[in-house]
């Protein structure tokens, strides 16, 4: 049994701060959906926090669990298939508010004002049969008791302050008009039509052109600037990391296994994953003769997670550490400087050695 502290936090892993210290606290944030084969632990312990202002990508492959902890945080987790209950514990404070525990109303006074998501396909998150104007003023008088022609208004205004040519004209425009860049800037206008604090984007540039990519990435961290909020960014793209983070969380097999500000994890990774997403990522800042290396194998199934470290089927060092420990314990977070953390049983000082000497000058 995992021993812990008076706080209640695993030993070896950071302890909570109170949730006055940051806008967002997850504390051992568990989401488990029963189904006909087994439970599927999509996400299984997880604790981060963010402040406003500041943004946090969680990166990881497909069915790491990503998407799964933002639709939690939105509290869009309240029954699973066929209408059996998630199983959902843990801790979520939002603002000094705990959500977990909340009644869905009161999640749902809270969703679009104090929190917003923008979705990764606005074509299937957007209601095909309203116009675009429509559906962002009513996102707005959910919120606000005011008329459908003030709410028009600032519909249009956020419409061109996302960069959509013609705002007045195409308010009244339906999602199938527009382009795949011009929806998500859609997205993106209703999500921060009452200016959230809180904005989650899952995938925001998925199926985009890279030129429409650098725009909707620029308009994020402008309108970040503009009010202040805190953003999770939700993404399997290290380019896009890179470009906007501040700190990353590494996902897999539903747990965080590292964590840090952007420059450590892109310069000191401490984990054989960490490295492995970085191998496969390309490169255009420098000639390299070497092909992408892909991480071998496939994610672990959410209903079998392996026993032990759940990347060791995987990893090419496990059998480094001694005792088979790789197969038989599950390693927490330890920390390694400063607010850098990583779940390894390799050695500092083996971690080190294969980073720089075998990994490093192959990226």
């Amino acid at each position: 049994m995992t021993e812990l502290s008076k706080t209640g936090a695993a030993v070896g892993e950071p302890t909570p701060a109170s949730p006055s210290d940051a806008f967002l606290e997850v504390r051992d944030l568990k989401v488990h959906f029963p189904t006909d084969d087994g439970i599927v632990k999509s996400v299984d312990g997880l604790s981060f926090s963010l402040e406003k202002g500041k943004t946090l990508s969680i990166v990881g492959e497909s069915g790491s669990g990503k998407s799964v902890t933002s639709l939690a945080i939105m509290g869009l987790h309240r029954l699973g298939a066929r209408g059996k209950n998630v199983q959902m514990s843990g801790e979520i404070w939002l603002g000094g508010k705990e959500l977990v525990s909340a009644s869905p109303d009161e999640v749902r006074r809270l969703r679009g004002r104090e929190m917003a998501m923008i979705f990764q396909d606005p074509l299937s998150a957007m209601h095909p049969y309203y116009k675009v104007g429509d559906q962002i003023v009513e996102a707005y008088r959910v919120h606000h008791n005011v008329s459908k022609k003030v709410a028009r208004t600032r519909a249009i205004e956020m419409l061109d302050r996302v960069g959509i040519p013609e705002p007045a004209k195409r308010v009244d425009g339906y999602p199938h008009e527009f382009s795949g860049g011009m929806r998500q800037r859609a997205m993106i206008a209703m999500a921060l039509v009452n200016n959230p604090e809180l904005l989650i984007a899952d995938e925001p540039t998925t199926a985009l052109d890279v030129t429409v990519q650098a725009q909707i990435l620029d308009l994020i961290r402008d309108l970040q600037k503009e009010f202040g909020s805190a953003v999770i960014l939700i993404t399997h793209d290290l380019g896009v990391v890179a470009e906007i983070a501040d700190d990353v969380l590494v996902m897999y097999g539903g747990r965080c296994v590292e964590r840090g500000p952007v420059d450590e994890i892109f310069e000191k990774p401490q984990h054989p994953y960490t490295w492995g997403l970085l191998g496969s990522m390309p490169r255009i800042d420098r000639e390299t003769s070497d092909r992408l290396i892909p991480v071998k194998g496939q994610p672990p199934s959410l209903i079998n997670v392996p026993s032990g470290c759940a990347f060791h089927p995987r990893c090419p060092y496990a059998d480094l550490p001694k005792g088979n420990v790789t197969r038989t314990v599950r390693p927490e977070l330890q920390q390694v400087d400063g607010g850098h953390w990583s779940a390894c049983h390799l050695s500092p000082e083996d971690r080190t050695r294969i980073w720089t000497e075998e990994i490093a000058p192959k990226l």
